[in-house]
């Protein structure tokens, strides 16, 4: 019968598949992606996470029933709160609130204590989700701070592990690697390696723009300032300590749209659900690959799974709003719509569903209120509001129907009103409905209205 004990799912961490791109243009290269996804944390984080842990137990600075607390994007955070927990440990961590819902719900079912702190500040700022980790970790009594961005044990997961397999998998024959850098780790620890195994492979980086890093590479020179990127996990506004930018030959400023483009086509091409890190090292790989003049093999990593981020890189309707994918432009209120009804993203009930029914809609899509459509046809609108005082507190009333309780009365919106009427029609408490006659585009919330002001003031 197989082990079920702690170290079996050790055991599992690393040796991860490294197989070929066969359905993308890679021009004269091959083209390889380790599966770092297959982790049992899903993530190449999974390897610090063991590798940090144990190098602390070995130095009595992570004593039993101690407290281990980290500054994390997510993946490193699941990856010490998947070691951690089964070994015994209490695990919080800071997280910036860009991060994935997903993520944030994994790490919570670990059973990790989490403290969300502000993305769009940088070191130095006491909600810097670094400074707000060290400042935790002074304060708590028998506590290890993790500090995956200065801890040596970080690179040598990846000089003594990924580096090795890479090599092995690759048949001793491999002439660059794409690598992001977070915390630096896993460059360091490959270029550690590689020194040794093949002093002439290339390190390639891939950097989401706003980062510092990729202008660091060219200009040997520290930006005092950086910019905001929607991919997690990878991109830096410093220099980590223990990073080696010494093997890096060539970086790519890869934008957001660029990274998720590539991580979606990924997915379609060839039926791999990466994260948005994977989406631009991914676009850096095919860059690099398609420049070059004789053949080359060439690897990078599948950084973790999509399945984190399904809320987000694999949602259209988080990907419109942010502006990542592009509708086709009517000039009018309907460009304001965010989730449009002929494109069939629209959540509604029938006036003949029953209230709960009405209501799992609202919980299972996080909103609000719905349009009710009766053949196609706007008929009504339902709110929480609505259903608190048909049901009271009188649950049978679940049962009744959408269409005795629903709002009938209706200030409808012509596409080409102006924002000034939207405005007001917001202003006075009412939903905002955009119809043309019988036909109905959608609805507009305070929402949309300050998400369009966000891309058009920005």
């Amino acid at each position: 019968m197989p082990s079920t004990t702690p170290a079996a799912l050790y055991g599992l961490i690393g040796n991860t598949p490294l197989i070929e791109v066969t359905r993308l243009d890679t021009g004269p290269c091959q083209l390889f992606l380790k599966l770092e996804s297959q982790n049992p944390g899903g993530s190449i984080k999974d390897r610090i996470g063991l590798s940090i842990i144990e190098a602390a137990e070995r130095d009595g600075r992570l004593k039993p029933g101690g407290t281990i607390i980290e500054a994390t994007a997510g993946n490193t955070g699941l990856g010490l709160a998947l070691v951690g927990r089964i070994k015994g440990y209490r695990v919080v961590l800071v997280v910036p609130d860009k991060m994935a819902t997903e993520k944030v719900l994994h790490l919570k079912a670990l059973g990790a204590e989490i403290h969300l702190t502000r993305s769009d500040v940088g070191k130095g700022h006491p909600e810097y989700y670094q400074d707000m980790a060290a400042r935790i970790a002074a304060d708590t009594p028998g506590a290890f701070f993790a500090d995956q961005f200065n801890n040596p044990a970080n690179p040598l997961a990846h000089e003594t592990t990924t580096g090795p397999e890479l090599w092995q998998q690759s048949g001793q024959k491999l002439d660059a690697i794409v690598v992001g850098v977070g915390s630096s780790g896993t460059l360091s620890g490959l270029s550690r390696y590689f020194e040794r195994a093949n002093p002439d492979l290339e390190f390639v980086l891939a950097d989401p723009r706003g980062s510092i890093l990729a202008e660091y590479i060219d200009t040997g020179k520290v930006s005092e300032t950086s910019g905001s990127w929607a991919v997690e996990g990878i991109g830096e506004d410093f220099i980590p300590s223990i990073a080696d930018f010494s093997r890096v030959k060539k970086a790519y400023t890869i934008p957001d749209q660029e990274s998720f483009d590539s991580a979606r086509e990924l997915l379609r091409a060839e039926g791999i659900l990466a994260g948005s890190s994977t989406g631009t090292l991914l676009a850096a790989a095919l860059k690099y690959c398609r420049e070059q003049t004789t053949p080359k093999r060439v690897a990078t990593f599948v950084c973790d799974t999509g399945t984190r981020y399904l809320s987000k890189l694999y949602n259209d309707g988080w990907m419109v709003d942010q502006g990542l994918i592009q509708r086709p432009r009517t000039g009018d209120l309907r460009d304001l719509i965010g989730r449009r009804h002929d494109a069939g993203e629209v959540v509604n009930v029938s006036p003949t569903d029953t209230l709960m029914v009405a209501f799992n809609r609202m919980r299972a899509a996080d909103l609000a209120q719905l349009p009710v459509l009766d053949d196609n046809r706007l008929v009504g609108i339902i709110d929480e509001s609505d259903l608190l005082l048909k049901v009271g507190g009188n649950a049978d009333a679940f049962a009744g129907q959408v269409g005795g309780t629903m709002t009938s009365r209706l200030e409808t919106l012509q596409p080409g009103d102006s924002l000034q009427a939207l405005r007001s029609t917001l202003d006075r408490g009412l939903t905002a409905v955009v119809a043309d006659g019988s036909r109905f585009y959608g609805l507009i919330t305070r929402y949309d209205l300050l998400n369009h002001l966000r891309r058009t003031l920005s």
